[in-house]
């Protein structure tokens, strides 16, 4: 498929995704400034069907200009649509070496991502772009796809990420709620969403791939978006995408590891170091802050470490 080397996802830092409508030269020029971690144009579901043309275009001119964002993206349409093609081809073509990746919405198949990679290959050939530069997240949003995911996130190495799509999946389920990314009234057992969204993460983790929670659509409620966030980063998702630019700041600070949990995890990999080393008794379990570390411990504390410094964390000077 591609045969250049792409960048390891897990040195990127996702934990907010800000939603920008392709089709909105207002919106496009506030976001350039906002302090997500990244950005996606989107010339999708927030793009009406007579306005997908001219979104390509006005996407083009926007990734010319500077942008906060670390990781700047472009979700383009699925495959059964008849934009697919061609957003690649203007957007790539006209921009390429200011994408980082495309996002594939309701991915049902692994062939699909297949079939991005392909084009891609063939658009940066023909632009004189770095061939597997640009990466593919695709986005889980229906049953088949759900049931793909394992294979959809080994498709293809320009794949970065998975990303959940609430809003689709719980049509496609037939849920009764129209408050995307909440818990839907009357569920009383649970977590309505702990299957799909561990399922993707699992695949993701399997494969070496970031996992993204979708959007909390009540943009003005931060205590239900709080919750929502909290709810996947316990889990171990690394971001969440995020609607307005209230969402940001909350995002950011629930992804990031707290520096009290810092601090303690480089506790526990210099005493652990320590404990395990020759000349410290080779000991292959301690205690520290009053539980037992081993080396299950260990790999928890360094992937909190290698999190929060990512962040920008550093060791408290207290």
């Amino acid at each position: 498929m591609t045969d250049a080397v792409i960048p390891d996802p897990s040195a990127q830092v996702r934990r907010t995704i800000l939603a920008v409508p392709g089709s909105s030269e207002r919106f496009l020029t506030k976001a350039r400034g906002l302090a997500a971690d990244a950005v996606f144009l989107d010339l999708e579901d927030a793009v009406a069907p007579p306005a997908k043309e001219a979104a390509r275009g006005q996407i083009v001119r926007a990734l010319g200009e500077p942008w906060a964002a670390p990781i700047v993206t472009v979700r383009v349409n699925d495959w059964t649509t008849p934009w697919t093609y061609a957003d690649v081809v203007e957007v790539v073509g006209g921009a390429g070496a200011h994408i980082d990746a495309l996002v594939l919405p309701k991915v049902q198949s692994a062939e699909q991502i297949v079939a991005l990679d392909l084009l891609l290959t063939q658009v940066e050939r023909t632009h004189g772009l770095a061939v597997g530069r640009i990466g593919i997240e695709a986005q889980i949003e229906d049953a088949l796809g759900l049931l793909n995911v394992n294979r959809i996130a080994a498709a293809s190495p320009r794949m970065q990420s998975l990303v959940f799509g609430p809003g689709d999946f719980m049509a496609s389920m037939g849920m009764a709620s129209t408050n995307v990314g909440e818990q839907p009234e009357g569920y009383d057992r649970g977590d309505a969403f702990h299957h799909v969204l561990f399922s993707i993460l699992v695949a993701a983790r399997a494969h070496g791939l970031a996992a993204i929670d979708g959007p909390y659509v009540a943009i003005r409620d931060i205590e239900g978006f709080r919750r929502s966030a909290r709810a996947s980063a316990a889990l171990g998702y690394d971001g969440k995408w995020v609607l307005h630019p209230d969402q940001i700041a909350a995002g950011n600070e629930i992804f990031t590891p707290s520096q009290a949990d810092f601090d303690r995890a480089l506790r526990m990999i210099e005493a652990y170091a320590a404990a395990t080393a020759e000349a410290g008794g080779a000991v292959g379990a301690i205690v520290v802050d009053d539980e037992m570390v081993d080396e299950a411990g260990m790999k928890v504390a360094q992937r909190i470490v290698a999190k929060g410094t990512a962040a920008g964390l550093a060791a408290s000077t207290t």
